[in-house]
Formats: C-alpha cells, structure tokens, sequence
C-alpha cells in the first residue's frame, strides 16, 4: 500500500514539475523599437527602452530583467535593464535606458532576452525576441 502512495506521489510530482515547465516555456514577449533616433554610424546612443508587450508571465514573476545583444557583433555590450513587475502586460519607454541599436554597415539582428525572476532573485523563464535594425 505505501508503494502504491509513494508511487502516486512521485507521479503527482513529476506532473507538477512538467506542468510548470509548461508554463515558463509559453513566456513569450514581443517589442517596438519606438521612437528611438535612427542610427546606422556605429556609435550607439543612449536611448529608453523599446515598448515591450508580454504574454504569460510565469507566477510568482517579481521582476523581469532584459538584456540585447547585436547577434551579428555579440561581444557588443548594449545593455538592459531589471523592471519591477505588477502584473502589466506592456512595458513603456523609460524603465530604464540602454545602447541603442547602431550597425556599422547593412541590417543586424538584435536579440533582446527577457528573464523572469522571483522576489528572491531565482530565475524563473527566460524569453528571447527578434528584429532586424534598421
């Protein structure tokens, strides 16, 4: 009989376990770069940061860190940026300030990674959004 507990206890656990996977996978956002001045000299500026609009923010989500990256020049360092989070689901220009986009030469793809973390700092999801610039 105990096995027969502990085995659907371990079951239980491991559905759990799956299901919240489930759930942090399905955080997903998406941005706008704005208003930002147009930039193709390869100096960026510091500019606010671009609207980002977010889906199924996991729970328990306390503040959203967001960081971009030039995938044709990563060594770039852009910069980010940690926002409390309350629930909303579009994050506005000037939560916090960061390199804007600036390619030397041509288009470049910027990525932006968004990592949810919990009032304890424990990372909770991790999403990542694409564009082309300019």
């Amino acid at each position: 009989m105990w096995k027969l507990v502990l085995s659907s206890l371990t079951v239980l656990g491991i559905a759990s376990s799956i299901s919240s996977m489930a759930m942090a996978a399905d955080f997903s956002f998406d941005f706008e770069w704005g208003g930002i001045k147009r930039c193709t000299s390869g100096r960026p500026n510091t500019v606010p940061n671009p609207i980002f609009h977010l889906r199924n923010v996991p729970n328990g989500t306390a503040n959203i860190r967001f960081e971009m990256t030039d995938l044709n020049v990563p060594s770039f360092r852009h910069g980010g940026g940690t926002v409390r989070y309350a629930g909303e689901g579009t994050i506005r220009p000037g939560a916090f300030t960061y390199l804007s986009p600036c390619p030397p030469s041509g288009r470049h793809t910027y990525e932006w990674t968004a990592t949810a973390l919990d009032a304890n700092g424990k990372k909770l999801a991790v999403a990542r959004a694409r564009k082309l610039y300019p």
